[in-house]
């Protein structure tokens, strides 16, 4: 799988979208069946997302999860419905094994980007690793966080442009991190629902821009990444974490057509 992704600079971008977090089964297949039915038909690779558990949240009684083994056991059930890889966070190093158990790609928050035994035990599961890039790093800095999965005896590694720190309660995107992280040798991917974040407000509850999405993946389609990141839900109004900034799911096909058609005119 990640060979393929890897391999793929000619053909179109990949995707890794899906809820923010795996609120239950039902809802999760849904999700899955239309995104899997929508990038069949546009020959977009998939990789199916979902969180088994938020462990960043601003306060307390934000919602975490329906409980690890429960989430990660609907992650694997997406994958053998629908034959696509799926995607998960991990948030310590002793959460590495346990998710390898069940998903294809182990994905480090941003936060924890520089956390050397994370990277290190994600490493060693011999999964795919994708790494957010830090919302207080430079693209450059982002080389040594591969390093470590490299010399911990890991080559596919993936890294995950998505926003910087621009003030207390806002993001900006430096599209000139996508060829910079490109010059490493890995695949590089933009997340564009987490960069129209609008983090620490005075509620407790992070705001977005989604009326952004469209202008923010085109601009990454066009300046080459390989991958997109987007958040997905059936009604993001009642998701329980990230609504503020998710893409509504029935405007994905739409997206991704436009998405599509900047792809084969840059190529």
């Amino acid at each position: 799988m990640f060979e393929e992704l890897k391999n793929n600079a000619a053909g179109n971008f990949f995707l890794l979208a899906g809820p923010c977090v795996i609120e239950g089964e039902e809802m999760a297949l849904r999700i899955a069946e239309k995104i899997v039915g929508v990038t069949e038909r546009l020959q977009i690779p998939y990789i199916f997302k979902g969180s088994y558990r938020k462990a960043n949240r601003s306060r307390l009684d934000s919602f975490k999860g329906i409980g690890d083994e429960k989430a990660l056991k609907i992650l694997k059930k997406v994958h053998d419905t629908f034959g696509v890889p799926t995607v998960t966070d991990i948030h310590a190093a002793e959460e590495a094994a346990m998710a390898a158990e069940y998903v294809d790609v182990l994905q480090i928050p941003a936060f924890l980007c520089r956390q050397t035994d994370l990277l290190v035990a994600a490493a060693k599961t011999g999964k795919v690793v994708n790494i957010k890039k830090g919302q207080f790093l430079s693209p450059q800095a982002m080389r040594f966080a591969a390093d470590k999965v490299v010399e911990a005896g890991n080559r596919k590694v993936m890294l995950t442009e998505r926003g910087t720190t621009f003030g207390y309660q806002d993001l900006v995107v430096d599209y000139r991190g996508i060829p910079e992280m490109q010059q490493f040798g890995f695949p590089v991917i933009l997340d564009v629902t987490h960069s129209l974040q609008q983090p620490n407000q005075t509620s407790g509850v992070t705001g977005g821009m989604p009326r952004l999405i469209e202008t923010i993946a085109k601009a990454g389609i066009a300046v080459g990444a390989d991958g997109l990141f987007i958040e997905t839900h059936e009604d993001p109004s009642v998701a329980k974490s990230d609504g503020a900034n998710m893409l509504k799911l029935e405007h994905l096909e739409e997206l991704l057509e436009k998405l599509v058609r900047i792809r084969m005119a840059i190529r």
